[in-house]
């Protein structure tokens, strides 16, 4: 079956009979290619009868990346599914930080969210606007399409996060390079070691 060019597959669940099919690896390598594949709704036609799946796994040829074998989960047309979300980050001429040669630090590139089958997005996009270094972005300060929410509900967890370059050092009155930071009283204090104790006659 591989050979010509078909990759085989599995549909399962909603209280059904899994069936055993194949789908054609070019359609299933462009659809991959497109980055939404694991969120998009699937129509697949067995025998005349359609079917509403979403992918649930892909796997491949450690050598040659190939697909091997799919997995299509059927849901119906308003089933509430958990799906991950590529994110996108836009306002980056926006941010203080970035502006003054912080570094974008992407804790999480995928939101994992609850929605409806038939308005799944397709991307989440994250403003980074106003974000200065030392800044943290979370999911409570981002705004999720109607009828979406986080799959994560038990905290406040970080998304993103500006931070300084590696040659920037946080001061009192700002971020300065490392080389212009001014030797503390501790550095002095360890010149005065090689000088003699004083004795009392």
């Amino acid at each position: 079956m591989r050979r010509e060019g078909r990759v085989p597959a599995v549909v399962y669940g909603n209280k059904e009979e899994a069936l055993a099919i194949h789908v054609e690896e070019k359609a299933l390598m462009k659809a991959l290619n497109s980055g939404h594949f694991m969120n998009s709704v699937v129509m697949i036609d067995v025998g005349g009868t359609p079917a509403r799946t979403l992918p649930k796994d892909v796997q491949f040829h450690p050598v040659t990346d190939r697909p091997l074998h799919v997995d299509f989960l059927r849901i119906s047309e308003h089933s509430q599914v958990h799906v991950a979300v590529p994110i996108r980050f836009t306002g980056e001429e926006e941010s203080r930080g970035l502006k003054r040669g912080g570094v974008l630090n992407a804790v999480r590139h995928e939101l994992e969210l609850v929605c409806d089958a038939a308005e799944i997005p397709d991307e989440i996009e994250i403003s980074l606007a106003g974000l200065d270094i030392g800044d943290s972005l979370h999911i409570s300060a981002v705004t999720l399409p109607q009828g979406s929410s986080s799959a994560i509900t038990d905290r406040d967890f970080t998304i993103a996060t500006i931070v300084p370059s590696s040659g920037m050092t946080a001061s009192a009155d700002g971020d300065v390079p490392a080389d212009e930071v001014p030797a503390t009283d501790a550095a002095r204090g360890d010149e005065d070691k090689d000088e003699p104790a004083q004795t009392q006659e």
